[in-house]
């Protein structure tokens, strides 16, 4: 390869980005700091990082490479060891074949880039990027999965039975074991994808270790499947549950600190027919409680929503099925009630996030002490307002509604796809039509969907069977330009980065209440959806696409779930029990 020598300090004096005095300047600070002199002098405000990407990229002839636009070669990136990427400032971001390209922050570093071509073995193309852009890239590519592998690799040499992670494992205190690095590294790349759960499941022939992410799974599947006894052995011995019980499924808690995160580890645990899978739930409780401004409730909701938060009685429901953000919504609405003038007690299963000045108990069924039981207590308990985690039988409904009826504020969640089916279930459940229609103020239906990425947004046109179900929802909505993400390696190529709710919020009125006095879901519906400013979970979610913060495909999959329980026109006797 042809390497023009230059030095980079030289170069900008010779093209008058700065003068020798300043240069001389930016060497004697660049001694006293050890950090290179590009970044010195960037620092010191003399010159801009893309004027000095520039003027490398034109005179070394190679290319200036936006990596957040580039399609990155995921395989070819990881032909470098990450301590070696980010000692040298280098990225191999694609194999032509007979050459790799690699991006550097200084390709006129001939030092760097010899190693680089004795280390990789081949030849080599440069082009030039940003550092801060490498620093993000390195967070992306080289996540953990070469280093669990290793790990894994390494602890199913070192033990080959289960009997021997019994004998080694028993005691929690030894960090510095093989297990512990591998659940440790775990952990870490569940933080670096920002993963919301961490599934290890055993297979009949290897272990799968997949990550939820903005709620779709990812996999990973690690060939030593003999070492999963280990990994839920040390688990359970974080939570303190019986690592001696394995036939019956366990629950517990823990809690980690990860880069710099502070996290929650909810854990389950069941036997399967490989052995006993895990599942953890991860709360970061440094990010905080979201405030009901960043669910992404749209402005026109939000105030309706406050309105009846303001309430001084009266139950309002939240409701979707699991994962789809409940949670976040009552805990930021509690943020907002949670005065010194109030008093605020909740019942819950489990605590998910502590929160001063508010009473939370932690419902723990094999004492008795269960939902039911602590909200009869609880209305002893002089409170302004009460938080149920879950309305899931008859009779925590009815003193849940009793008490919202007696001059408390009841808030609460039902596992149901809309508003109007939440009414239905209530009845079903065994509540009185009158106790319904006199307690409940408001019900707020939600998902989560997935966000377009904004880095690599393009344009999209709907299909014809596309623009059917659309026009369904909005008989003008084939019409909009929607947007679509192509991927990039800021969302990992899935096109998607984060999520935001959507909201479908149902206010009672009169009408609606003397529907249901007399049982007639029918009629209920019917005023439901012709009452003021009610929109639907599809309608809500279309709104999003219009405006390209999601994808048509995020809307039709919301479509498809929420069609899938539909709410009955008919009462029946039959009490069920969520």
């Amino acid at each position: 390869m042809n390497k023009p020598r230059v030095r980079l300090g030289d170069l900008l004096v010779q093209h008058n980005l700065i003068s020798a005095d300043e240069l001389m300047t930016a060497l004697s600070e660049q001694k006293s700091t050890g950090r290179k002199l590009g970044a010195t002098l960037i620092s010191m405000g003399l010159v801009t990082e893309h004027q000095m990407l520039e003027l490398l990229s034109r005179h070394l002839n190679v290319p200036l490479i936006d990596i957040d636009q580039y399609r990155v070669n995921q395989q070819a990136v990881l032909l470098l060891p990450e301590i070696q990427a980010r000692r040298y400032r280098a990225l191999v971001i694609d194999d032509k074949g007979d050459s790799l390209l690699v991006a550097m922050s200084d390709p006129a570093d001939l030092t760097a880039v010899d190693h680089l071509s004795e280390t990789l073995n081949r030849q080599i193309e440069l082009a030039v990027v940003s550092e801060q852009q490498l620093f993000t890239a390195y967070d992306t590519f080289y996540r953990k999965t070469q280093e669990i592998a290793s790990f894994a690799q390494e602890l199913a040499e070192e033990y080959d039975t289960e009997d021997n992670f019994n004998i080694e494992l028993g005691g929690a205190g030894d960090q510095d074991t093989t297990v512990a690095r591998l659940l440790q590294s775990i952990f870490e790349d569940a933080v670096i994808a920002k993963a919301s759960d961490i599934h290890i499941e055993p297979d009949e022939n290897q272990l799968r270790i997949r990550q939820r992410v903005d709620g779709v799974l990812q996999e990973t599947v690690i060939p030593e499947k003999s070492i999963a006894a280990a990994l839920v052995l040390r688990l359970k011995l974080m939570a303190g549950l019986d690592i001696s019980e394995k036939r019956l499924p366990q629950d517990g808690r823990t809690q980690i600190k990860v880069k710099g995160h502070k996290i929650d580890v909810r854990l389950s645990t069941m036997p399967v027919q490989g052995g006993e899978s895990v599942v953890m739930r991860l709360l970061d409780q440094s990010a905080g409680i979201l405030t009901l401004e960043q669910t992404g409730m749209p402005s026109a909701q939000l105030t309706r929503f406050r309105n009846l938060l303001r309430r001084p009685h009266g139950m309002i429901l939240v409701t979707g099925p699991t994962g789809s953000g409940k949670t976040t919504t009552l805990y930021g609405a509690l943020s907002e009630l949670n005065t010194a003038k109030s008093k605020i007690i909740t019942v819950e299963d489990p605590v998910e996030y502590r929160l001063p000045r508010i009473n939370q108990v932690q419902v723990n069924p094999k004492i008795n002490l269960t939902f039911s039981n602590v909200l009869r207590t609880t209305l002893r308990q002089d409170p302004d307002i009460i938080m149920v985690g879950e309305m899931r039988d008859q009779e925590t409904v009815e003193i849940g509604l009793r008490g919202a009826l007696t001059g408390h504020l009841v808030l609460s969640t039902l596992h149901t796809n809309d508003a109007i089916s939440s009414v239905v279930r209530l009845l079903d459940m065994g509540a009185p039509g009158y106790l319904v229609a006199s307690s409940l103020r408001g019900i707020i239906a939600q998902r989560l969907v997935r966000r377009i990425c904004d880095n690599c947004t393009t344009s999209y046109t709907p299909t014809d069977d596309e623009k059917v179900w659309l026009n369904g929802i909005d008989e003008n909505a084939a019409d909009v330009a929607f947007k679509q993400g192509r991927g990039c390696q800021k969302c990992n190529q899935t096109g998607y980065r984060g999520r935001i709710g959507v909201f479908e919020l149902l206010e009672m009125t009169e009408n609606m209440m003397n529907y249901l006095k007399s049982s007639d879901i029918q009629g209920f519906s019917d005023a439901a959806t012709k009452s003021t400013g009610y929109r639907s979970l599809p309608q809500s979610a279309l709104t999003y696409a219009k405006m390209g913060v999601t994808s048509v495909e995020e809307v039709l999959k919301l479509v498809e779930m929420v069609a899938q329980d539909a709410p009955s026109s008919e009462i029946t006797d039959d009490t069920t029990v969520q």
